[in-house]
């Protein structure tokens, strides 16, 4: 099981940090990745991180603002997101399965086991 929390309500230019805690598998050698759903739109995937390694990916979108870590003492993987703008508003969604090829499927939804159940971001210009 996945749990993701830390969303809220901020201001333009303000910070948030995601939180997603794992239970139930071992966390090693999982890709944990950070999906998003705005108003209107698809998920789409954000970020992701490989715990063996901590390599990781960013979207354009995001790059620069957000950054994506592990500690895999407490299995939990944090998103934090500087310098928020409106279109980051979205239900943020953590994900994770076994990661070995998660550089070759780590954009798709369906290359994830779990599912944590969305925390809502709001930035309000």
């Amino acid at each position: 099981q996945l749990q993701a929390s830390g969303g809220g309500l901020v201001q333009t230019g303000g910070s948030l940090k995601l939180s997603c805690v794992a239970s139930g598998f071992t966390f090693d050698e999982y890709a944990i990745a950070w999906f998003r759903q705005g108003p209107g739109k698809t998920r789409e995937a954000i970020s992701w991180i490989f715990t063996a390694d901590s390599s990781t990916y960013y979207a354009d979108s995001v790059k620069g603002r957000f950054t994506i870590s592990r500690d895999n003492a407490k299995n939990t993987v944090y998103l934090q997101m500087n310098n928020l703008e409106p279109e980051d508003t979205a239900v943020y969604y953590c994900a994770g399965s076994y990661g070995t090829n998660v550089r070759y499927f780590g954009l798709e939804e369906a290359f994830y086991t779990y599912w944590g159940q969305g925390t809502m971001v709001t930035v309000s210009s």
